[in-house]
């Protein structure tokens, strides 16, 4: 019996099948190691000529994948960062006390200015003016659009703008076009007193065509609690003045691309009689900032109610402000409206009421003010060389605008 603490040999099945060949006689046999290594080097030489693959000594090193393999390119972002950093500062104040790339924006209110304070808040986009901005090319206006929109949103209620916070958006990150975009925003928040405190760029690819994006954004203001206009003063008889608009401002696009682009096949750079103008410069003029005359009307004291005319025009914005048992009538005589509307109106057959549903028409701001001060608005408007019509009142009704 074989003892059981010795090693068994290790045969291949080549060795155990193989007869025994004779030993040389002029020579020991050679030894199990190197006799293996020859049966493999013989196995792969069959391997080879049969067509078979032969093992590799060591698995070939994979490709190591990164985010900017998958179209997130973070260094390029972080560049692009620093740069942002730089054109949101320029529009900081003593009241914000973080730096842009925390994890959030820092405000100390002021509670001397705002001893009772309310926070107001509004959320907006630029929406399909940015499809003419591309075609274009023009990146530095859309983000004054968005700051100005979402300023008035909030002003119209007494509010002033404390800071800004952005939301862009693009398959594929173009550092120059974002911090075009960027620059429009830092100009209109300096322009409007409120700082541009935080933001979010993000790249998504697959999920935006290229050299596209998306710009959104969030305002918050203050108002004390005392002098919130919320329009539940407004009163039978007030009378409604009407300040101009710049052209379409943010709003109507969709349609408004469709007629000129589709329906007409005008070019974005093709000038248009009708509108003296050519097509793109008179669909991107930037959305005004009604702010500064706002202020002075409240200072002054003769506001009851304010609407900020934008999608759904007239039609669907100034009931937003009206008492319940009250309405409004408007006169379209009273303004004149831009040629470009007119021109639309045109282009595609389209009804008043459906105009009136979609476009601002012409007129970007209402204000209610009471009969007895409409005088004093008129000076305070004049003063400011703010063009200005009244063009209609406030009547009974069911928070509905009638036309004549």
């Amino acid at each position: 019996m074989p003892d059981e603490t010795l090693p068994t040999p290790d045969l291949t099945a080549t060795e155990a099948t193989e007869p025994q060949k004779p030993q040389n006689h002029q020579g020991t046999a050679k030894p199990h190691s190197l006799h293996s290594a020859v049966q493999r080097k013989s196995a792969a030489a069959s391997n080879k000529s049969s067509g078979k693959a032969e093992a590799p000594a060591a698995a070939a090193k994979k490709k190591s994948i990164s985010y900017s393999d998958a179209g997130v390119d973070i260094t390029s972002a972080e560049r692009s960062k620093q740069r942002i950093k730089m054109l949101a500062r320029k529009t900081f104040n003593k009241h914000v006390l973080s730096e842009i790339g925390g994890f959030g924006g820092l405000f100390a209110l002021d509670l001397e200015k705002y001893p009772n304070p309310v926070l107001v808040s509004s959320m907006d986009g630029v929406g399909t003016k940015l499809k003419v901005a591309f075609e274009l090319g023009i990146h530095h206006t859309v983000g004054q659009d968005l700051v100005n929109h979402c300023v008035n949103d909030i002003a119209v209620q007494g509010a002033t703008p404390l800071f800004f916070l952005d939301y862009l958006a693009t398959g594929k990150l173009d550092n120059a076009t974002i911090e075009t975009v960027v620059q429009g925003l830092s100009e209109a928040c300096r322009a409007n007193g409120c700082a541009l405190i935080g933001g979010e760029t993000a790249q998504m690819p697959g999920f935006y065509a290229d050299n596209e994006y998306d710009l959104a954004g969030t305002i918050i203001g203050a108002v004390a609690r005392d002098k919130i206009i919320t329009g539940e003063t407004i009163q039978i008889g007030d009378v409604l003045i009407g300040l101009p608009s710049n052209g379409l401002h943010t709003n109507g696009y969709s349609l408004a691309r469709k007629l000129l682009f589709e329906v007409a096949k005008y070019g974005p750079e093709q000038y248009i009689n009708e509108l003296k103008d050519k097509t793109g410069a008179a669909l991107m003029r930037t959305h005004r900032s009604y702010l500064s005359i706002i202020k002075k009307l409240t200072g002054a004291e003769v506001v009851n109610g304010m609407a900020h005319i934008t999608g759904g025009g007239i039609t669907e914005n100034l009931p937003r402000i009206i008492p319940k048992g009250m309405g409004a009538v408007v006169d379209l005589a009273s303004w004149t409206v831009p040629p470009l509307f007119e021109h639309l109106q045109h282009l595609g057959n389209v009804e008043q009421d459906e105009m009136l549903r979609t476009f601002n028409m012409g007129i970007g701001l209402i204000v209610v003010v009471p009969a007895e001060k409409v005088k004093k608005a008129k000076a305070v408007l004049n003063r400011a060389n703010e063009r200005h019509c009244i063009i209609g009142r406030i009547v009974r009704g069911e928070r509905k605008v009638s036309y004549n």
